[in-house]
């Protein structure tokens, strides 16, 4: 708003107050919040100290309706902007959620379909060529070649390790190496469904170490799911047609030790930036520096040439392929066990490994062969579903 006053012989403002004791007025001012004087030349009587400040008349006030006019402009809000932002959120949310299920399907069925092939070949080698501990270390030193090489090549990122992280190591490795070579034993003796029926038994190992060695207390649930575990496990190896003792101590003595693997990887992991993938290749190496030693004082190197060259004997080239085989795909299996654990929860892998147990024992009798009695079946299907239940339990 803008005004004019034109100046008159009558006084208009008197306070003390508002003008300091030596009256000085700027004859121009550059800027004033107040509506602006036109005339700013003042005489000594339009001001007086002993009077108040006022306005004598207001018919000398002009308006400009130009100046007065103000543009107020009203618009109705744009949300669809908004809106399609919340859109894109949730379906990039959806699409996320979509890829890491579908990338989780790729990483269990690659790690079922790889331990089925391992087993088999595994099988194949054993029983022509009759010599577990030889072929445990191939299987180790297989994986920490393949995994020195994608380090060399940077295919995969070098590990960040130190002095601590392989102490905290050296337990799991010595666990791995028991159970990777008891595990092998026993189905060098006995068909390749029995070793994994008994080893479907684990959770119950896992719950009985827990509870008496660590005071680790467990619900109800998880006690009563251990049940059907040991009755089918038992069931099953009281009706197995070609029970061997050292098969089944073998297998026995494998879930034990994957069970204190387990204990020690959980203490070994906590606070580590290490891959899963990483981990495992780690744990590969220094599992085969424990087992060698050990392999050529329990077998030896005579043996292992005569083994040797009775399987070429009998099976010829193709026996080099199955030894090549069984290596590679077991370090394979497992290091995509590890990658898999690292997206899913303990859970999830636990029901995935029973599955994986199933998915084994199906395929190894459909291609061996194997005979399975109704009664052997019915045990076998006991201690998985137990191990399942054991799973939903520990929820």
């Amino acid at each position: 708003m803008i005004s004019s006053i034109k100046n008159t012989p009558s006084p208009c403002f008197a306070s003390p107050d508002f003008l300091p004791k030596k009256r000085f007025l700027p004859t121009r001012l550059n800027f004033s919040p107040l509506p602006i004087i036109q005339n700013s030349t003042f005489n000594n009587s339009s001001f007086s100290a002993d009077k108040p400040l006022h306005i004598s008349s207001t018919d000398n006030f002009t308006f400009s309706p130009k100046q007065l006019k103000t543009q107020c402009n009203a618009y109705e809000a744009d949300r669809s902007r908004p809106l399609d932002l919340n859109i894109e959120v949730l379906e990039e949310q959806t699409r996320f959620e979509a890829a890491h299920k579908i990338k989780i399907g790729i990483y269990f069925a690659a790690w079922w379909a790889l331990n089925v092939v391992f087993n088999i070949y595994n099988k194949k080698v054993l029983n022509a060529f009759p010599y577990p501990w030889l072929t445990s270390t191939l299987s180790l030193a297989c994986g920490s070649l393949m995994m020195l090489i994608s380090w060399a090549t940077r295919i995969a990122d070098v590990p960040k390790t130190d002095l601590d992280f392989w102490k905290t190591l050296f337990p799991v490795a010595v666990a791995h190496t028991i159970g990777h070579v008891a595990a092998t034993v026993s189905m060098s003796k006995v068909a390749v469904s029995f070793t994994h029926i008994i080893k479907s038994g684990e959770p119950a190992f896992s719950v009985l170490v827990s509870r008496f060695l660590l005071g680790e207390a467990f619900p109800l649930p998880v006690y009563a799911s251990l049940l059907p575990i040991i009755g089918g496990c038992a069931l099953a190896a009281v009706t197995e047609l070609n029970f061997n003792l050292t098969g089944f101590m073998g297998a026995m003595i494998s879930n034990l030790a994957f069970v204190f693997r387990n204990i020690f990887s959980k203490k070994g992991m906590k606070g580590n930036s290490v891959s899963g993938m990483n981990y495992y290749a780690c744990l590969s190496m220094m599992s085969l520096l424990i087992l060698t030693p050990f392999a050529l004082a329990v077998e030896g190197p005579h043996m292992w040439a005569v083994g040797w060259q009775t399987a070429l004997a009998q099976i010829g080239p193709n026996f080099v392929w199955w030894v090549a085989a069984q290596s590679i795909f077991y370090h394979l299996y497992n290091q995509v066990s590890y990658m898999s654990l690292d997206q899913i929860s303990p859970l999830t892998f636990s029901i995935g490994n029973t599955m994986k147990r199933i998915s084994v024992i199906v395929s190894s009798i459909i291609i061996f062969h194997t005979p399975v009695r109704p009664i052997n079946a019915l045990g076998a299907a006991i201690a998985i579903l137990g191990t399942f239940l054991y799973s939903q339990a520990k929820m």
